[in-house]
């Protein structure tokens, strides 16, 4: 079976991989350089951020991230010599308001990544002594990690580039679909070549809006600009992930410390603003002040797939027999990643799945196309 994909970032890189191992060849294609939208910009936190304040539907996926990256690093990383850094740095989250909420949904759901305690001064300390006197106490998750998510994106394309059952097509737009009898039959690129496979799958994240005419659904997917900053410490010396107001720091084991994130409405307009660098700098330095005396090497901004509640759309897109969907994981695609792409390729090659796909069925595109209308 040959299968098209449109969209070259975490999801689409990760669905090739899950479909190339279950014997199927695959053309990916990208409107530019693979890897370099919002899966490269992202903090790679294998954890959803407060995960009590998300839906169901999206803790069941992320519990899966990082067992699945863990085993994804020790099978490709031997092939492309890229370790992909698998942080087990823990987390600490400073927000009063969630410390009880958080210690009871960890009682609650007994999964390993979300199990927490409660940690005094004292405690605090001994866990980060860089943690600003601001705060008394925190929550701490010692089993969550971060992946350096560049470096993951690297080892993917460079494996997937050695493998004989894949194509790229690089900087090649796809500005069509073409269909005969409900199904597609054809990619059609801005420069109209034709591509044809016997199954298309979607995987645009922040773009996906735009399929929404040609399939005559509402897509309610919009860019959500998202802006970091990048500081350069000694190695290992941050020794553990920071979240406040959902602000966040996270420690790579070489030094450098991702500071993030915001939330804007900008289009897709990925340039860094300075009002919101001061705003990531502010709260960064009053989780960790000693951050202050290290120097600023990089910021950049990214664009998130938002959606009304961040549950991914994975699976058959409606009325349309061979085409498949696996977007819109608003702040979650990498932690969610790996079991979305289980998913889908579980799903069109008629396998058992791993959860109830129906809760992430894009059949809910018509009910937001019929609301739309009325």
């Amino acid at each position: 079976m040959h299968i098209a994909i449109i969209g070259a970032g975490v999801s689409g890189l990760l669905s090739a991989l899950e479909l190339v191992e279950h014997g199927c060849s695959v053309s990916i294609f990208d409107q530019q350089q693979a890897g370099r939208a919002a899966s490269w910009a992202g903090g790679g936190i294998l954890s959803p951020m407060y995960p009590w304040r998300y839906p169901h539907e999206v803790n069941t996926l992320a519990q899966h991230g990082k067992r699945l990256y863990q085993q994804l690093n020790e099978k490709i990383s031997p092939v492309t010599g890229i370790d992909f850094e698998i942080n087990e740095s823990g987390m600490l989250i400073f927000d009063e308001d969630d410390f009880e909420i958080g210690l009871n949904y960890a009682e609650r759901y007994q999964e390993p990544m979300q199990a927490c305690e409660y940690l005094q001064r004292e405690q605090l300390e001994q866990v980060n002594p860089h943690v600003g006197f601001a705060f008394q106490h925190a929550i701490y998750f010692p089993q969550i990690a971060n992946v350096r998510n560049p470096r993951l994106l690297q080892s993917l394309i460079q494996y997937l580039k050695l493998h004989p059952k894949v194509q790229f097509f690089e900087n090649t737009p796809i500005s069509q679909l073409e269909f005969h009898n409900g199904q597609v039959t054809a990619l059609i690129s801005a420069d109209r070549q034709k591509f044809h496979a016997d199954q298309f799958v979607i995987t645009t994240g922040a773009w996906s809006q735009k399929w929404a005419e040609p399939l005559q659904l509402d897509i309610p997917v919009r860019p959500v600009h998202g802006q970091m900053i990048l500081f350069k410490a000694p190695e290992n010396w941050l020794p553990t992930m920071c979240m406040n107001k959902v602000m966040y720091l996270i420690p790579r084991q070489d030094g450098h410390i991702v500071c993030g994130s915001s939330m804007s409405e900008r289009g897709f307009d990925t340039t860094p603003v300075d009002a919101i660098r001061e705003n990531i700098l502010d709260a960064s330095l009053e989780m960790v002040p000693e951050l202050a005396q290290f120097p600023i090497v990089q910021q950049w901004a990214g664009l998130r797939p938002g959606t009304p509640e961040g549950i991914p759309y994975i699976g058959q897109m409606p009325e349309v027999r061979n085409l498949w969907a696996n977007f819109g994981h608003f702040r979650n695609g990498l932690v969610m990643g790996p079991a979305s792409a289980q998913l889908l390729r579980q799903m069109i090659l008629q396998q058992p799945t791993l959860t109830d796909h129906q809760p992430y069925s894009p059949q809910r595109l018509i009910k937001h196309s019929a609301l739309a209308i009325s």
